[in-house]
């Protein structure tokens, strides 16, 4: 059985739909990279995958069983806008992540608790580089380190399913080939599943192991909202990563860009 089945999903807001017939079925672990045409529906996947949506038709089961209607443990997100809490110090938004699930009413652990969730989200930020920063606030951090600190709260709290949703668009050149080789080793210590949005097709075919692009394929002039997009291409990436080939592209995707 499929870890993640989408089953003729659709998603429509009055006349307008976003998506239409999406049927998927993903395994345990894939990383699947998500590309595709500003406005057609990439996001809008994404939150149906989260939960912050319902979709208008269809279903999507998590091993099994119906996705729940809210956001839950089970499922990370990080944004192209780091998601952070101003307020709090790096350390401590980190382990708030490990506090609240078990400590819903008052939000804190104390004690020998609060020690341990403190001593996990120290050795977390120092997997991702911020071991230096912990008594630093977000307004203090570069852009680059702000974005560790999200995926650092993403991973703190080992969802099954993570949720990326441009998370290196808004960063330099450089500084996003450094995230790219630490999202990479966090991924292959958890492997969890992911699915991640992207703008950049080298960076999708880079970090995917299955490429998912997002396109309309029917048109009409006079009802431009009366149709949604589909997957048009689904590409497994493996073999492609394993020849030594990552970052080539068929042509037939190239041609999709215009």
């Amino acid at each position: 059985m499929s870890f993640i089945t989408i089953n003729n999903i659709w998603q429509e807001y009055g006349d307008h739909v976003v998506l239409e017939r999406l049927n998927l079925q993903i395994n345990a672990g894939e990383f699947c990279s998500m590309v595709g045409a500003s406005g057609c529906g990439k996001s809008t996947f994404l939150r149906l995958l989260l939960g912050q949506e319902a979709p208008s038709r269809g279903s999507i089961t998590l091993d099994g069983k119906p996705l729940r209607a809210e956001p839950d443990s089970s499922r990370g997100v990080v944004f192209q806008r780091y998601s952070v809490f101003p307020h709090l110090s790096v350390l401590d938004n980190v382990a708030i992540g490990l506090e609240l699930p078990q400590s819903p009413l008052f939000g804190r652990l104390f004690g020998a608790k609060k020690r341990a969730a403190r001593e996990q989200a120290a050795q977390m930020l120092t997997k991702v580089g911020l071991g230096h920063a912990l008594d630093k606030y977000p307004a203090q951090l570069s852009g680059g380190m702000q974005q560790r600190l999200a995926i650092a709260q993403a991973f703190i709290t080992q969802p099954r399913v993570l949720l990326l949703d441009e998370p290196f668009g808004a960063l330099d050149p450089g500084i996003r080939k450094d995230m790219h080789a630490l999202l990479l080793q966090l991924w292959g210590e958890t492997r969890m599943t992911v699915f991640m949005v992207t703008h950049d097709l080298s960076e999708g075919f880079n970090l995917g192991t299955r490429l998912l692009v997002f396109d309309k394929v029917r048109l009409d002039p006079q009802a431009p909202n009366a149709y949604g997009a589909r997957i048009t291409y689904d590409i497994p990436l493996n073999e492609t990563r394993l020849s030594g080939l990552s970052g080539t592209a068929p042509d037939n995707v190239y041609a999709l860009r215009g």
